[in-house]
This record gives structure tokens, C-alpha cells and sequence, in this order.
């Protein structure tokens, strides 16, 4: 699993610690692979205190000495990502080992949004706003057992995260507001060509489409330049001029090539397409399908074709860099992909795998009643018996106030019992309004 460029440990020590995480890595593999039964918040425990105790040990090797990073570096590594993400699957959501891995992808997403110098003012504040999360999180952590450097690196990655995204918000704040919609729009143009170039089948008429609506734009201008009512040029101009001449570059390049891809760059390409495709998927199922650690595997595969550039290209056996077409489409299917990852992260519910059949259909069921109200209610409270049955039956199988797995007790109670509540008091809200109604003569007509 680890990169050959990556030397192994000299240190004595440092080897013994590397075979026990190897040990402890290859553990979370196998539990990850394991869907007999739902992961279970002891076992996942276990295994992290096994961890941190080891990487206690390698900070006190290393302690005092000059450090060169080696493979106990990835095996740490790949340690608390799978740990974070089994964090996310048992609902511990909200404590700070589940946010290193969400750390981890949105910092390459930030990378890449500044290598490709293509990003929206919207991707950017849904980034802060997790940020600010995670911050919040490792600052008042649940964790029973906190390790405190553990929690430092984490906080020292949000940094790293935030100096980032500051330099990309300055970008967004060299230009003018009125011109910022367009440029946002470039940027939507943009990836919905690089979407369309990657479908299984190619559409010129839809590049087409958006062609004629970048010479919309382009026709905007006076004298090549974005002005305002006045005639004054708006700040920003010149770049978001340029953005729209990469999008026209764009389309000349994607028509030429008619959805043709070089066959000796076919097998990565093949790679990034499935991946891809898996996880707009699991975005639409994730619901009732994902396990968090699912992430781990495609992460992974990720990460290594990324790392496999050189100086931010590929090269083929014969040491030649893949031409403009070959790097912009491989790369698009990698940021989309990290996209997919980090949306997936987020929209993780801090309720333990086990409990999710139960949340799930309580969130069929708020939705439904939601509905049922948006549209006027019922006319008679006989209409909610099945939603009533179905929330008295979900109710029933709470033991002493608390949804039972066998002997457990997994986590996210809280959130399963007050959607729970919601459910029932949406339904009793529905219910008083139809026997209002049923009871409320009707208006007299008058003879």
C-alpha cells in the first residue's frame, strides 16, 4: 500500500511500531470489509487506543531527534483516516478523531482549486463553514479518552486548510460584486463541459449550447473589458476576460477531440471515470447505502494517481507529459471526485450505522408529513393511521427509553429520539387541525 519512495524506518524502534500499526491497520481493513454485522463502537475503540498508544511510543522515539519522513509516517496516516471515517459510521461524529479525514480531503480539493485557478465563491464558503466545524469540535471534544496530540495535528491541518482558503477568498474579493455572478457562471460553464466530455456518450450539440452562451457573455464587454453603468471597467476584468478565453479554448479542444481519448492514457482515465460514476451513486443512495468507511478505498485510490504527476503532470513509459486535453480532463475527474468525497463526509449523521434503518425511515416520514401539511393537511384524522401505526411501532422498540442492538446501545439516541419526536408531534399537529375542521359547522347560505 505504501509509496516505494517512501524509505522504510532505520530506528530499532521505530520498526517495532511500524509492525503493530501494520497490524492495527490491517485490522480496520478487515473490519471495513466485514457487512455481517454493524461496526460496534468497543470495536472500533480498541483499535484506536491501540493506535494512539503506539504513536505515544514513536513521539517519545522521536522526541529531541531530527525527523525524515518514513513509511510509520503513511501507516500512521492511513490509521486515522480509517479510524476517522469508523468515527463517522459508529455517529461519533462530533469528536475530533472523525475530523482528520475530512481534513485530509478538503485539502487536496484546496490544492486543486488553486492549481486549476477555477473555483466559485460558493464552493469556497461551504468549505469555511465545515472549517469552522471541525474547529469547534477539536476545541470541545466528546472524545472519552482525548489524546491531545492527536487534537493538535488536527488543529494544525484546519490552519493549513484556512491559509488556503484565505489566498483563494482574496481572489474572490479582487473582483468587482456586480461581476462576480458572471464569473461564477464561467466557472458553472466550465465544469458542465468537462462533464459532458466525460459522458459515455458525447453530445457536440450540448458543448454547442454552452459556446453560444460564452459569447453571450463575451458580447458584455466594451473594448474587451467588464464595465459598469458608467463606462468605468470593473475590477476584476482582466481575469475574469481570461477565464472566459480559457472557456472558449476549452470548447475548440473539446469539439476537436468529439469524445475520443488517447488510448495509451485510456487505462487511468477508465480508473477515474468509475470512481467517479460510484460516487455520484452513493450520493444519491447514501442514505441507505453508505458506510463511511466505504470512502476509505476510493480516497486512497485517489491519492495515488494524484501523486503518481511530476510537476503536476503525468508521463507515460516514455517519460513524455500528457498534452493540455489529457491533464485538464484526468484532473477534473479527480477534483470531482474529492467533491463527491467531502459532500459525502458532511452529509454523515452523527447515528451509528445500526441505528440508521431506524433514522432513515423516521426521515421518510418526517418528509412525508412535512408534505401531508405543506399541502393543506388531511380531512380526516383516520387519513394519518398509517403514519401513526408506523411511529407507535418505531416507539415499541425502544427498551427502557433507548433503541437496543442485542445488548448494545449504539450511539446516536439523541438524534434518532428527537426526530422521533418531531414525527410525532407533526402528526398530532395534522390530527388537531382535522378534527378542528370536522368540528367547525359550515357557513350558512343564505336562501
Amino acid at each position: 500500500m505504501e509509496t516505494p519512495k517512501i524509505p522504510a524506518p532505520k530506528d530499532q524502534g521505530e520498526r517495532e511500531v511500524l509492525e503493530k500499526l501494520i497490524a492495527i491497520r490491517d485490522q480496520l481493513q478487515l473490519r471495513k470489509h466485514d457487512r455481517t454485522t454493524y461496526v460496534r463502537t468497543q470495536d472500533v475503540m480498541v483499535l484506536y487506543d491501540q493506535t494512539i498508544e503506539q504513536v505515544r511510543i514513536l513521539n517519545e522515539i522521536r522526541s529531541g531527534k531530527p525527523v525524515e519522513e518514513n513509511q510509520v509516517d503513511r501507516v500512521v496516516d492511513s490509521c486515522f483516516q480509517l479510524l476517522s471515517l469508523f468515527f463517522m459510521t459508529i455517529g461519533r461524529n462530533n469528536e475530533a478523531p472523525a475530523a482528520y479525514a475530512l481534513t485530509s480531503t478538503i485539502k487536496r480539493l484546496l490544492d486543486h482549486l488553486t492549481e486549476a485557478n477555477l473555483f466559485s465563491a460558493q464552493d469556497l464558503e461551504s468549505m469555511s463553514q465545515t472549517l469552522e466545524h471541525l474547529s469547534e469540535i477539536v476545541h470541545n471534544s466528546a472524545s472519552t479518552k482525548p489524546a491531545p496530540f492527536l487534537e493538535d495535528l488536527i488543529a494544525q491541518r484546519i490552519e493549513r486548510c484556512r491559509a488556503s482558503l484565505s489566498a483563494l477568498q482574496k481572489k474572490i474579493e479582487d473582483i468587482a460584486e456586480p461581476l462576480r455572478p458572471t464569473a461564477d457562471k464561467l466557472v458553472s460553464i466550465l465544469r458542465q463541459m468537462a462533464v459532458i466530455n466525460t459522458k459515455s456518450k458525447f453530445t457536440p450539440s450540448e458543448i454547442h449550447k454552452r459556446e453560444a452562451e460564452l459569447k453571450e457573455i463575451g458580447e458584455k464587454r466594451k473594448n474587451g473589458q467588464f464595465v459598469d453603468a458608467d463606462g468605468n471597467v470593473l475590477k476584476g476584468s482582466e481575469g475574469v476576460s481570461e477565464l472566459l478565453d480559457r472557456c472558449l479554448e476549452y470548447t475548440k479542444i473539446v469539439l476537436e477531440r468529439n469524445g475520443q481519448f488517447p488510448d495509451k492514457w485510456r487505462p487511468i482515465y477508465d480508473v477515474l471515470v468509475n470512481i467517479r460514476n460510484e460516487l455520484d451513486k452513493l450520493s444519491l443512495t447514501q442514505a441507505w447505502s453508505l458506510r463511511e468507511t466505504d470512502l476509505y478505498d476510493y480516497q486512497r485510490q485517489l491519492d495515488r494517481i494524484d501523486e503518481s504527476r511530476v510537476n503536476g503532470n503525468w508521463v507515460d513509459d516514455q517519460g513524455q507529459p500528457a498534452e493540455l486535453y489529457v491533464q485538464r480532463t484526468l484532473l477534473y475527474l479527480i477534483r470531482r471526485s474529492y467533491g463527491y468525497i467531502y459532500h459525502l463526509m458532511i452529509s454523515s449523521e452523527p447515528v451509528s450505522e445500526a441505528l440508521l434503518p431506524i433514522y432513515n425511515q423516521l426521515q421518510t416520514l418526517k418528509r412525508c408529513l412535512v408534505e401531508v401539511k405543506n399541502n393543506g393537511g388531511v380531512t380526516s384524522a383516520r387519513e394519518l393511521y398509517p403514519y401513526s401505526m408506523k411511529l407507535h411501532s418505531i416507539d415499541n422498540m425502544r427498551v427502557d427509553g433507548k433503541f437496543m442492538v442485542g445488548e448494545d446501545i449504539p450511539e446516536g439516541q439523541g438524534s434518532v429520539a428527537e426526530l422521533l419526536a418531531e414525527c410525532f408531534d407533526l402528526n398530532y399537529e395534522l390530527r388537531v387541525a382535522a378534527e378542528a375542521a370536522a368540528e367547525t359547522p359550515p357557513p350558512e347560505t343564505e336562501s
